[in-house]
């Protein structure tokens, strides 16, 4: 192939001619991009945790626990506080509060202070959404923040922002140790994030753009974040640039073929519920044109399969983060003989 191709080369003399060659032999070799398991990596985490876990157990602490506090009865937060509890399994232990939609804000608040109080209880996660007439924010900095294991307290947010050892968010934490662990390079690369929320994309953001040598490393990147007001021819300039395209708006199809530039790799956050024109049923789908943009790509992560089962893995990590940030120390169990 190498030798038909300078030979082409040497027959076409017109520059634009010379440019089809090259392009006819792109086309001729292009590999689909490698489809990224994160069920696989998300085992790999794990098993991490699950190691964690029994050296914890065994030095004497009891095993970590999770309390998980569901209100309403949104599907998908069902679907999402089964596969925690999944993944607890043998790993740690963890319980699911189930509270009507009816629940005042006075009474959800009642019971985290109940639970930020209980010893037994390491970490403490409300499930998102929350019913509209519960203030989601006054909710989230509730949680103390050594109980705060979805990372969204402002002083944990306040902490990540900072480039300070905090608990981060676990999909934005998910995508971060997606990227590390498949080995694609941060360092001076030009990222894209396309969703700007506070849980979701600025996190995403500020993980990858920060300082690697500070004391929570983050990426060296160069991130664009774009929003719902980002005009899509602009946005599309952007994604084009990029080495790296983050997809967390919410909006299927968002990013598409013509979008990507060759060999970027691509990250898909989002999760739509979509009807399947064959079967009528609903069908989660991404924010990216999967089969489109596979060709193009060099890694892609599939939705689902991809960032959600890693989601619910650095849960688990955040879990045991928490049981050992709340030890007391040395020196204050010293303290705590002394003046018994």
């Amino acid at each position: 192939m190498a030798s038909f191709r300078a030979l082409m080369m040497k027959l076409c003399r017109n520059p634009q001619e010379q440019q089809r060659v090259r392009r006819l032999n792109l086309s001729s070799t292009r590999q689909e991009a490698v489809v990224i398991s994160g069920r696989k990596l998300a085992r790999q985490v794990r098993q991490e945790a699950q190691a964690e876990v029994e050296e914890w157990v065994s030095a004497g602490n009891r095993r970590p626990h999770l309390s998980v506090v569901l209100v309403g009865d949104d599907p998908a937060s069902h679907s999402y506080v089964l596969n925690k509890a999944r993944a607890a399994r043998r790993r740690i232990s963890s319980e699911t509060i189930l509270k009507p939609p009816s629940t005042s804000e006075l009474e959800l608040m009642d019971l985290i202070q109940r639970l930020n109080a209980d010893d037994r209880v390491d970490g403490l996660l409300v499930q998102l959404p929350l019913p509209d007439h519960i203030d989601e924010r006054r909710v989230c900095n509730a949680v103390i923040p050594e109980k705060d294991v979805d990372g969204f307290h402002v002083v944990n947010v306040g902490r990540m922002c900072l480039d300070q050892s905090a608990m981060l968010p676990a999909t934005p934490w998910g995508v971060w140790e997606i990227i590390k662990r498949t080995g694609i390079p941060t360092l001076g690369r030009n990222v894209v994030v396309a969703g700007r929320s506070k849980n979701v994309g600025m996190p995403i953001a500020m993980l990858l753009h920060t300082d690697g040598q500070h004391e929570r490393p983050g990426g060296d990147a160069t991130v664009t974040i774009s929003h719902r007001y980002t005009p899509r021819d602009q946005l599309r300039r952007h994604t084009k640039m990029a080495d790296i395209v983050i997809a967390a708006a919410g909006i299927p199809n968002l990013i598409t073929a013509d979008m990507i530039k060759e060999g970027a790799a691509v990250i898909d956050v989002g999760i739509n519920r979509v009807p399947d024109p064959v079967t009528g049923r609903d069908r989660l789908v991404g924010d990216v044109d999967f089969e489109g943009v596979r060709q193009k790509a060099g890694f892609i992560t599939p939705v689902p399969g991809g960032v959600g089962p890693m989601t619910v893995a650095m849960l688990m990590k955040n879990t045991v983060k928490a049981a050992r940030s709340q030890l007391p120390s040395a020196e204050e169990r010293v303290r705590a003989v002394a003046f018994s």
